[in-house]
């Protein structure tokens, strides 16, 4: 496979994409009659550099490997009980941060079920390349 020209690869975006991943976590706090989610529901996609995705080896040191970072959340989620989701999102975007091959991020995390055994509930965040780098920048 032939090099491919930098024009070509800066007229490219990539992402890794994550869906459905049930995390196991405490979320909340509920008293009797309260509708208990069942599950908790992480999507997750990334923005990276094409390069690497499009890639001229098959080698695993020119391709983003996301194993360690799905280890982090896994962590995260159980680390201790959270009162809010959003708080544990907030978590797995700094541990997202951590990687400096991810250029930005959509994280969308959700709960099931909301009432009478139907529904979803969630939110969303999603940080452009400059709020990723100002995120980044900031001091701890």
């Amino acid at each position: 496979m032939s090099d491919r020209p930098i024009s070509a690869r800066k007229q490219s975006n990539a992402t890794v994409e994550l869906r459905d991943l049930q995390i196991t976590t405490l979320i909340g706090t509920y008293g009797s009659g309260d509708v208990v989610p069942e599950a908790h529901i992480l999507d997750l996609t990334l923005e990276i550099s094409p390069d690497h995705v499009w890639v001229n080896n098959d080698a695993m040191a020119l391709v983003f490997d996301y194993d360690p970072l799905i280890a982090d959340i896994d962590w995260i989620a159980q680390e201790h009980h959270y009162e809010t989701q959003e708080y544990l999102m907030s978590r797995i975007v700094d541990a997202c941060a951590a990687y400096p091959q991810i250029i930005a991020l959509d994280i969308y995390l959700h709960k099931r079920p909301v009432r009478g055994g139907t529904g979803t509930l969630g939110v969303r965040l999603q940080l452009g390349p400059e709020a990723l780098a100002q995120h980044r920048a900031r001091p701890d």
